[in-house]
């Protein structure tokens, strides 16, 4: 008890550590808020950094379902998420779907100018990939995805948090009919 006395002393008549402890908690309290604040900040200047584009109306992350017709005319019901990175007149764009018996990964990356769109499209789970291009602004947009032996007719329609994608090609897969929401 003397011993407290005598360190209660020295500090004035309080307990050094109580102050350091407030202190402490203080500056870590501070560091978080601070942390908070620049997270927010980075999210709202990346957001509003992929609103400035042609391709604002996509970003985000969509899912929903479809069907993928095979070229024997049959039918499967498919589940899709879609994830649209848009950056000035620029977009990265991802699409999966599968089904009990099938399967795709859509990739692309095209740009804007004007109404016209280019860029590159892969398909990952067959190891193809190719050019793309069209026309469209909006959330509106019409494509053909082609590479050796391969065409594939794509239309994109957005309506506020509806989204439609019809694929019409020339091979083994003949399309897809995707309705996907936010």
């Amino acid at each position: 008890m003397e011993h407290l006395q005598a360190y209660r002393a020295a500090g004035g008549g309080k307990h050094r550590a109580n102050k350091r402890f407030w202190t402490n908690l203080l500056n870590r309290r501070l560091l978080m808020v601070a942390a908070v604040l620049f997270v927010t900040a980075v999210a709202t200047s990346s957001e509003s950094k992929a609103q400035a584009g042609p391709f604002a109306s996509l970003a985000g992350t969509w899912s929903g379902a479809g069907t993928v017709t095979l070229d024997d005319g049959s039918t499967e019901r498919i589940r899709c998420r879609a994830k649209y990175a848009p950056v000035g007149p620029t977009m990265e764009m991802s699409l999966t779907c599968a089904s009990d018996a099938y399967k795709f990964n859509l990739g692309a990356d095209v740009r804007a100018e004007g109404g016209a769109i280019a860029g590159s499209w892969s398909e990952t789970s067959r190891n193809i990939s190719g050019a793309l291009q069209g026309r469209g602004a909006g959330g509106n947009y019409e494509l053909v995805a082609s590479t050796a032996g391969f065409n594939a007719n794509i239309s994109l329609k957005t309506s506020g948090n509806k989204q439609s994608v019809r694929m019409r090609a020339d091979s083994q897969f003949r399309g897809a009919d995707i309705t996907l929401s936010r």
